[in-house]
């Protein structure tokens, strides 16, 4: 069993690695405004996974993933240098769509602010179904008697509906 803190470590390695790699050893045009965001290695430490983001349009995203494609070997022999282990593990590239989550997010975020904002309207001019007092004081209020009132905590004997002798 691998430990999970040494995977760890493992990914974040070949996060940076890898960005390292791509921003001063791949010279392919194709490579557009690219970000490594993420990196996972498998507990067997075989294979990797990379995340990527590019700035651009569809053209721009296909383009950058045929010149990752195309460095593949370059990087996964400097990872598995750098790395020290018995195998290089080998890696797949995987466009992180971030900004569609954001844009998916943001629009839910809009629509619950909406949907808040007409609930408070509705509930500016409403007032409540029942009195405004829903609690019987008829008894207290009869007698004269002040202690079923709202006087709490008082230590005389409170008699309801009866005389005191």
């Amino acid at each position: 069993m691998t430990d999970p803190a040494k995977v760890r470590r493992h990914a974040e390695r070949v996060k940076e690695l890898v960005a390292s790699v791509v921003r001063t050893q791949v010279k392919d045009p194709r490579l557009g405004m690219i970000t490594i965001t993420d990196a996972r290695i498998t507990a067997d430490l075989r294979e990797a996974t990379v995340f990527y983001t590019v700035l651009g349009d569809a053209t721009a995203q296909s383009g950058t993933a045929a010149a990752l494609e195309s460095a593949k070997g370059l990087l996964r022999s400097t990872v598995g240098k750098a790395l020290g282990l018995r195998h290089s593990p080998s890696l797949t590239f995987v466009h992180d769509d971030v900004t569609e989550h954001v844009k998916h997010i943001d629009d839910l975020l809009a629509t619950a602010r909406n949907a808040d904002a007409e609930v408070q309207r509705r509930a500016a001019g409403a007032h409540y179904a029942g009195d405004a007092q829903p609690y019987r004081l008829e008894d207290a209020l009869e007698t004269g008697n002040d202690d079923l009132a709202g006087a709490e905590g008082a230590d005389d004997e409170v008699v309801v509906g009866r005389d005191r002798r």
